[in-house]
Order: structure tokens, then sequence, then C-alpha cells
């Protein structure tokens, strides 16, 4: 979704910024991602730029799709693409994931482990995006159950982990940077058809210290946002594909903004200092299958996604923030919007 603008730059003082509300109030996060760069799509605001008095409470409705894509109606591929030397020395973890000696957080293995897990476990939170779908009139808000509906992950969404070290990552990458790296991964991993990309998502990870796009200064203000390389209001044009529509996600090093984006949002403690990075991953990837090119998916009258309409609501309850529990481990998750409730939901039955 586009970010909004009109309400200046706000500072981040990630330092003794107040406790998250403890009930879900129902308004959406508002997007203040800095100067206005229309290819920010599902911007996930930091928790200062965020909030807003403005209740929205419309569903969701169908864009039309762009070039005959609305959203993932396959099994969801994710493919992480972790950019830059400075991710340092690659090694393997008893667990059989991927380490990095420049990652002093630990967000690499909690990447591969949220997205290996999703699916498993009889998980529903990512049911409450299969509720969506492609092939309807523009505008509709609900799909029959004929409708190529969001692809559930089952059995995991990890679809490949590559460390690209063969240079260092820009200091401040531009949106059309992250684009060609996505691009350059899909060569990589051999997704160098359009059917190959048509249900994938790579995430392109930055290392600590980088700030693509604008991440983590005065103007910047969000968390991560998503797109596809054909969007050509990417900074300095889309990048060119081979290999058809690409979708990519711009993810920081999330912990580098401390509490802004979400560290011990749920979890108190060392058990939530890697909060913000899952809720973070999961808000991009809940947009991308439910928008994969945006804004053919769906979104709201305002371009809100279904993970906007709920971020940094609060904590638990039915929509709130909380732990989901996957074959991986236990996640601090965000709820996502579910039109058939008008609400945020952080379970939903699998729609088949």
């Amino acid at each position: 979704m586009r970010a909004l603008t009109g309400l200046g730059a706000l500072a981040v003082a990630a330092a003794g910024f107040a406790a998250a509300p403890a009930a879900q109030a129902d308004q959406p996060a508002r997007e203040t991602a800095g100067p206005s760069h229309p290819y920010r799509h599902g911007v996930q605001p930091t928790r200062e730029a965020s909030a807003s008095p403005n209740a929205r409470t419309s569903n969701l409705h169908y864009g039309g799709g762009v070039d005959g894509i609305g959203v993932t109606t396959g099994a969801p591929k994710v493919y992480l693409v972790f950019w830059g030397s400075q991710w340092g020395t690659q090694g393997t973890d008893a667990s059989g994931y991927t380490t990095l000696s420049g990652d002093p957080m630990g967000e690499a293995v909690r990447a591969q482990q949220l997205f290996k897990g999703l699916g498993t476990n009889g998980e529903t939170w990512s049911g409450v995006m299969t509720q969506y779908c492609e092939g309807v009139a523009k505008g509709a808000t609900s799909c029959p159950s004929t409708a190529a509906h969001v692809g559930y992950p089952s059995g995991g969404a990890l679809a490949g982990v590559w460390v690209d070290t063969s240079a260092a990552a820009p200091g401040q990458a531009t949106g059309n940077q992250l684009a060609a790296e996505a691009v350059k991964a899909a060569g990589h991993f051999g997704n160098t058809t359009a059917a190959a990309n048509r249900n994938v998502q790579y995430v392109v990870l930055s290392p600590t210290g980088t700030h693509p796009d604008g991440f983590n200064t005065s103007t910047g203000n969000f968390c991560a946002w998503h797109d596809w390389n054909g969007d050509t209001t990417l900074t300095g044009g889309a990048a060119s594909s081979p290999y058809g529509d690409v979708a990519f996600t711009n993810d920081p090093y999330v912990t580098d903004m401390g509490s802004s984006c979400g560290q011990n949002y749920v979890n108190s403690g060392s058990a939530g200092t890697l909060d913000g990075v899952t809720i973070v991953y999961g808000h991009e990837y809940s947009e991308t299958v439910t928008d994969q090119n945006p804004a053919g998916g769906w979104t709201d009258s305002t371009g809100y996604e279904n993970a906007d309409k709920c971020a940094w609501k609060g904590t638990g309850g039915v929509g709130g923030a909380q732990n989901v529990n996957l074959a991986t481990g236990s996640f601090a998750m965000q709820g996502t919007w579910a039109n058939d409730a008008s609400g945020c939901e952080i379970s939903h039955p699998v729609v088949p």
C-alpha cells in the first residue's frame, strides 16, 4: 500500500516508547513513511508513526489484478536473500539453519524458522489470508468457492536461502536496487520463467547498519515494505526482469530500530527481543500473498492492505498481536484483516 503524505517526518525515538496498548482498538496503522514513494506498498510503519485517531472499518475490495495476477494462488514459496558481504561468514547450526557471523541479533535463523514453520502444526494464522481470491469482478468484497483462493503454505513456505556476498550491500539502497537484487535472486534459484515466479516472493534482507530506502532515519518511519519489479514508480525505474513478474520485500535489519519496530511488543525480556522481526516479516508476507502485484489484489478504499489495517493494534484478543505456535517454535505475530468478520483476526479456518 502507498505511504500516506501530509503528516511530515516524525522523529524516531526508540528508547522510552510507551508500552503497546493492551486492547486491540479498532484503529489501523497510519502510514507515514517519510517522503511519498508510491512504490512502498504495505508499509509496516514504526510504532511512533502508526498512532492514528482515525478508525477505518471498511472491508477490502479486489483490484482486478495486474498482469493477470491478483493473489498468490498456489502454495506460497518464500526465498530468503541475505544481501551483502556485511552478513559475514556462513555456517550451519544444529538444526540445519544458515547462520551468519555478521548477524549479531540472530535475525537470519529466526527468519528461517518462521517461514519454515508457516503451514505446520495446524496453524490457522495463515487461514485468514485464504478467504481472498482472484478471478472475481474488480471491486468485489467476497469470493465464491469456485474462485482461485490464496494458497495455504502446507508443510512450510521456506523454499530457499541465498547469502549473496558477491559485494557489499549499499548503505542506502534505492527501491530499484532492491528490485534488481530480487531479480538476481530469481536467476540464482533457477526461477527463470514467469510460471516459476507465479507463487513466489523474494525477501531481501539487508545487514545491520544499512538503511535500505531510508530505513532507520528521521525521514524513514517504516520497518519494511513490499512491491514487484514491474512497478515503474520504483526509484530510478523498475528493475527489468527476463523471468516475468518478481514479487519482493524490503526487509531491513529490524532490530536496529528496537521497540520502534516491535522489540518486546508481545513478550518481555530476552524472549521478546525478536518479536518485531517476526511481526514485521509476517506483515509483509501476508500482504504479498493477498496483493502480489500491488494494487491488483485486495486493498481498502484508502489503499490499506490486509496487514496495514491491523498493525500495532495492541496485544491479545481476537485480532491483536500474540504468539503463534508453529512446528519450528513460537512466534510473535500480528492479526490481519478478515472481510468475512469485518475485523482483524489472528486465526481463521483454512478456506479450501
